[in-house]
């Protein structure tokens, strides 16, 4: 598969079936991470990899919104930040993220982002709390998002060139329509 093919086709997974998913393509998932790029090479990032499903299950419980998928994963991958290795600790562990999702289409596997910074359980606990108590995490790290990972309980449609919103692209600069 082409890189054109695998941006296209990559899309949100929310339901997987019960299949595991092989080591070798835990390896492989977590070496797209380890190879992100970050800001000076700083790597301000770390995981935390997490098959077993009653962990699965209460990572689920994380947030009052869109991480239910993780209950039924194979694998979950904690993208944590650390604010004290670099200003940019959420961007290259977004980067990191986005390279697991990749990886994992172009391994045919699904994946979902869960975004856990900035959310909240029951409107008052940050979702990043829960995270870090459930998984033993360092107060000075930081979770940006979880990745669920599994084989593909669901058939999404690649996204079609023909759908591309092509008028919020500016050339040279900004230009309204005004």
């Amino acid at each position: 598969m082409d890189f054109k093919d695998l941006i296209q086709k990559r899309r949100s997974i929310r339901k997987f079936t019960d299949e595991q998913i092989s080591q070798d393509d835990v390896v492989e998932l977590m070496k797209a991470a380890l190879l992100s790029p970050s800001s000076m090479g700083k790597q301000a990032w770390e995981f935390v990899v997490i098959e077993d499903k009653d962990t699965l299950a209460k990572l689920s419980q994380c947030k009052d919104h869109g991480a239910d998928l993780l209950k039924g994963a194979a694998l979950a991958v904690v993208v944590l930040g650390d604010s004290s290795v670099s200003d940019v600790w959420i961007e290259d562990a977004s980067i990191a993220a986005l390279m697991i999702q990749l990886q994992a289409e172009n391994l045919g596997l699904g994946s979902c982002w869960v975004q856990v910074r900035n959310r909240y359980k029951d409107n008052e606990i940050p979702a990043n709390n829960n995270v870090q108590e459930l998984l033993n995490i360092p107060e000075h790290m930081q979770c940006v998002c979880i990745i669920g990972i599994g084989h593909k309980g669901q058939k999404v449609n690649p996204k079609e060139e023909g759908s591309l919103p092509w008028e919020i692209l500016h050339i040279g600069t900004y230009k309204s329509e005004e």
